[in-house]
């Protein structure tokens, strides 16, 4: 736990040819690691909204990285193992990564008045919306609510930012033309546009991520030791019987 952001803030440093920043004693978890990345102390809203960022990415039952944590702890492996198996199911497009696409998608469309050509382009292509909707939720996911929030309080201590605006009309359009399908904001909606705001790249979204689900992979592990049972799912095969078989030579 104490490990992962001290080497993600470390890896942002020494990209750009710096010494990694040391933690701080006095400081707590979410603004050592502000303090290691940027450089500087963050201001206690700052660090606040941080650590409200790492509770609710900290858990969310079995999600794909979660459940391969679990696949991987069920075979009594070490818990650097489990955590690096979960981290390469994170690593995947559809999972982790999805906050930095909104910050993309934020800026190709560019201000409020292209929001709905932007939008009504996307469904006629059939395309996702980066953000919004959710395997569990078919209502606006409610942490997506609470980053929300923290950005608002971020951008009264220092400015505003222009795709906020943005984002505001996209969740109204999107509610508009896809609410009766269940498809509204989810956590990664807001939560790129509050990691900017803390001077976080957003190529280190993904890792950021990490930092806070470790605390539930671990969770799982640690509750997978106590009733283990390796995983071994069945499969029902689907394919041609009675198939002759082709000597080597013949193929």
């Amino acid at each position: 736990l104490a490990k992962i952001p001290t080497m993600v803030a470390a890896f942002k440093q020494m990209r750009k040819g710096d010494d990694p920043v040391r933690p701080r004693d006095d400081l707590d978890y979410a603004a050592n690691f502000l303090y290691m990345l940027n450089e500087e102390e963050p201001t206690p809203l700052e660090a606040h909204v941080f650590d409200v960022c790492l509770t609710l990415h900290a858990e969310h039952t079995i999600n794909a990285s979660t459940f391969s944590a679990l696949v991987t702890a069920s075979t009594l492996t070490d818990p650097y193992a489990v955590v690096a198996s979960a981290v390469g199911t994170l690593a995947g497009p559809l999972h982790g990564g999805a906050n930095e696409e909104v910050i993309t998608m934020l800026e190709t469309i560019g201000s409020v008045e292209n929001v709905h050509p932007y939008l009504e382009e996307r469904l006629q292509r059939k395309e996702k919306i980066m953000g919004c909707g959710h395997r569990v939720y078919k209502v606006k996911d409610p942490r997506a609510t609470i980053l929300q929030n923290l950005a608002e309080q971020l951008f009264k201590e220092s400015g505003t930012d222009k795709y906020y605006d943005i984002a505001l009309e996209l969740e109204k359009a999107v509610e508009e033309k896809l609410g009766h399908k269940g498809i509204y904001p989810n956590v990664d909606f807001y939560s790129g546009l509050v990691y900017r705001k803390l001077g976080i790249p957003s190529d280190l979204f993904t890792p950021v991520f990490a930092i806070a689900r470790v605390a539930g992979w671990l969770a799982h592990w640690k509750e997978q030791l106590a009733v283990n049972r390796i995983f071994r799912p069945t499969q029902v095969y689907t394919g041609t019987h009675d198939s002759p078989y082709v000597p080597m030579e013949a193929r």
